[in-house]
């Protein structure tokens, strides 16, 4: 079996990191389930935004956790693949509109 530099079985580790820092370690965690309660948005709009936000950041971990989740809360494939290509809309046009930056550098330096 080929090993990959993600482990999947190192999602289940994620609260050891409180270990070396509790403090700020339970204030993330502390943090992070607040944001994933039920308030004006439901933990099903959630869940679907945290899954494309996961793959736009390219996190094996996250993109494993919040599929599952994102399945036990009913969201269709179609669902989450309609979110992916929001969020690789949005990852597409923010590199693209900092072309403007360097369209704007070019211009300058040739004056």
């Amino acid at each position: 079996m080929q090993k990959t530099y993600y482990d999947p079985a190192d999602l289940k580790k994620f609260g050891k990191i409180t270990e070396w820092n509790e403090e700020l370690g339970n204030k993330f965690f502390d943090y992070y389930a607040k944001v994933f309660e039920e308030g004006k948005l439901s933990a099903r709009e959630k869940s679907l935004i945290a899954l494309a936000v996961a793959h736009t950041e390219q996190c094996p971990y996250c993109i494993d956790a919040y599929t599952q989740d994102g399945l036990q809360r009913g969201i269709t494939k179609e669902e989450m693949m309609e979110a992916l290509h929001v969020g690789a809309a949005i990852k597409g046009g923010a590199t693209l509109v900092h072309g403007v930056q360097m369209m704007n550098k070019v211009n300058k330096l040739e004056m």
